[in-house]
């Protein structure tokens, strides 16, 4: 199972605004954030360059790893929207050389996994 699969908890969007300064040492000059999830502690960004995964450890979150993934490195994609009766979505990533799902994250059904889908949709399909 991936990095994210064991996490409990839901993804809820965050202002691209705050996270920008936040991430900004590690942005390249020309990368900007597309969309940006909150995990509990942790976070999934999707930039126009790659994905971020943000893995805030131990008891205070102070040592942090930030796991980056290039689009060229997602063979596939995939959402299940939620139901009349399931409050969730789930969004599930396959990494190249993987044949389970690499990334695995509930979202709400408030919060708009199509928006997600869609940034992935429009950096590896391309």
């Amino acid at each position: 199972m991936g990095l994210l699969s064991g996490m409990m908890g839901h993804a809820s969007e965050v202002s691209i605004d705050k996270i920008t300064r936040e991430f900004q040492p590690i942005l390249l000059e020309t990368e900007q954030i597309e969309k940006a999830y909150r995990l509990i502690r942790d976070m999934l960004i999707f930039t126009n360059k790659r994905l971020i995964l943000v893995n805030k450890q131990g008891l205070t979150g102070s040592k942090v790893d930030y796991q980056s993934i290039p689009y060229s490195s997602i063979k596939m994609f995939s959402k299940e929207s939620a139901g009349i009766a399931d409050l969730d979505a789930e969004l599930k990533i396959w990494l190249t050389g993987e044949s389970e799902p690499t990334i695995k994250q509930d979202f709400r059904k408030g919060d708009n996994i199509n928006e997600a889908y869609r940034v992935l949709s429009r950096y590896v399909l391309n």
